[in-house]
């Protein structure tokens, strides 16, 4: 899988679920949830691609399937972790492929724009926060300089790590996630809560307990970030 496809793995998906299901589709919270569960748990693209068209198939020659269209990626997950599954099995023992040296896979200069971008939007959120969560805007303010020297970085003339920044940005990712987690109040968790309920209900006998747990807990993560209108920081979310 070369860079691109890496860092495109959310939009690589959606499209090609759209084009099995014939018509655009809303990203719903729930689907980049989903989606998310599979990248942290190491799912290839590839595997992911395959695993949607396995499910498409299954879907085709059940009951559900006649006339109804599949609208959520939630249907997909166990087709996609077996075909996972799968891959390793045949990868096991197998030689390391020898390949060219990878391109970088983003202009810098984008990259940067970006990483500069969610640097302006979490110090307008740590502003925002001052007098209410002095604590949790000082945190964030603290994740915008680390913003910044990331992207100082990129003006380096030797080779870049883009991986090495993906990890740094999904560790700040993890950590405003958790931030936000303790100041949000009961009643907008409990909705948050209500809204995933009602999502998961028709998928739950479908997924195992781990994997509704993760994606629960996902799913809670985005929209949280979004009533603090704050930005998601992986290179998975540039574009």
């Amino acid at each position: 899988m070369d860079g691109w496809n890496y860092f495109n793995y959310f939009t690589e998906i959606e499209e090609y679920f759209w084009k099995k299901r014939g018509a655009h589709l809303l990203v719903s919270p729930l689907d980049w949830a989903i989606m998310e569960t599979w990248q942290r748990a190491g799912v290839p693209l590839e595997a992911a691609l395959k695993g949607i068209d396995r499910a498409f198939e299954s879907y085709g020659r059940s009951r559900r399937g006649a006339g109804k269209p599949l609208k959520s990626r939630a249907y997909c997950t166990d087709a996609v972790l077996q075909v996972t599954e799968e891959g390793l099995e045949a990868a096991a023992g197998s030689a390391p492929k020898n390949g060219r040296e990878a391109k970088e896979p983003f202009p810098r200069v984008e990259v940067k724009a970006y990483l500069t971008g969610n640097a302006a939007k979490l110090g307008k959120v740590a502003k925002k926060q001052q007098a209410r969560h002095p604590e949790l805007s000082a945190k964030h303010a603290e994740h915008t300089d680390s913003l910044r020297s990331s992207s100082l970085l990129l003006d380096s003339p030797a080779k870049f790590d883009f991986e090495d920044l993906e990890r740094r940005l999904t560790v700040l990712d993890d950590k405003i996630a958790a931030l936000v987690m303790t100041v949000a109040s009961e009643d907008l968790l409990v909705r948050i809560r209500r809204e995933v309920d009602g999502q998961m209900s028709a998928y739950r006998r479908k997924m195992k307990a781990e994997q509704l747990e993760l994606v629960e807990k996902k799913y809670t993560q985005k929209r949280l970030l979004e009533q603090f209108a704050l930005p998601r920081l992986s290179l998975y979310y540039f574009s």
